[in-house]
């Protein structure tokens, strides 16, 4: 088994293997989080104990928390994950089309056993449900966003226009004397679809490690398009658009 702990930046599955613990719920979807692929997940599930919690709750539990089918199939294996050959055939990495994977969302296309795939990076298009504004906005404050069109994978919707979004007020100063002008920042949380939280943020790269909802700084964003004037408290009316990005590949199933 240490063949698996070698450097290869999965240092989360190598703290499971090392501790050689029963992989719980929990456990499978810390890695999820972690943005670890199913079938270095599945491995861990077939090489170790499992304690897992399989009822129907559970299984729509970690659907939610964005877990793979193919590891969720291998929780439910009675041989710990030894999948049959026709499984693996589907779900392998290999075996997925790299249309179902470009990084073009337009020419994507969706599986019918993985369903539709959105990438890290990917351009989510949001605007502004309320009038928001550094006069009355508080740090903590939720902001709430909706999507300004539907979410589309190729020509499949996966999330509906106007499917909601949420953000956190993370800094707001009032403007001040002299002259001195409002600020005012938010982080982006996530977008709603349907019983899955897709994680988004304000920037189109990863900054270093940063985490979900890189912080937008509305002062800077709309200071250019005259929406913030010299002098004065930022003031964002409602339907003014904001551009997010996925912030961990995710997938989803289509809307019929």
């Amino acid at each position: 088994m240490d063949h698996l702990c070698r450097p290869t930046g999965f240092n989360t599955l190598c703290g499971f293997f090392s501790n050689r613990k029963p992989l719980t719920n929990e456990d499978i979807v810390t890695m999820t989080k972690q943005g670890l692929n199913a079938p270095v997940i599945v491995k861990a599930i077939q090489t170790g104990d499992n304690n897992f919690d399989v009822s129907t709750q559970a299984l729509v539990d970690l659907k939610s928390a964005g877990v793979n089918q193919v590891v969720m199939e291998a929780m439910l294996s009675p041989h710990g994950g030894e999948l049959s050959v026709a499984t693996e055939a589907v779900h392998a990495p290999a075996a997925i089309p790299v249309n179902e994977s470009t990084a073009d969302i337009t020419k994507r296309v969706c599986s019918p056993q993985n369903g539709c795939l959105l990438k890290e990076g990917d351009q989510v298009a949001l605007k502004f449900a309320n009038d928001l504004t550094s006069k009355t906005a508080v740090d903590g404050d939720p902001v709430e966003f909706v999507l300004d069109d539907d979410l589309k994978v190729g020509e499949t919707t996966v999330v509906p226009k106007n499917a909601h979004a949420l953000a956190t007020v993370s800094n707001a100063k009032k403007a001040g004397m002299l002259g001195k002008p409002g600020e005012l920042n938010v982080q982006l949380q996530y977008l709603v679809a349907g019983d899955n939280r897709i994680r988004i943020r304000g920037t189109k790269g990863r900054e270093g490690e940063s985490k979900t909802g890189a912080t937008v700084a509305l002062t800077v964003l709309f200071g250019p398009i005259g929406l913030i004037k010299h002098g004065k408290n930022v003031d964002i009316p409602a339907g003014t658009s904001l551009m997010a990005y996925v912030d961990q590949d995710i997938w989803l199933v289509p809307i019929h």
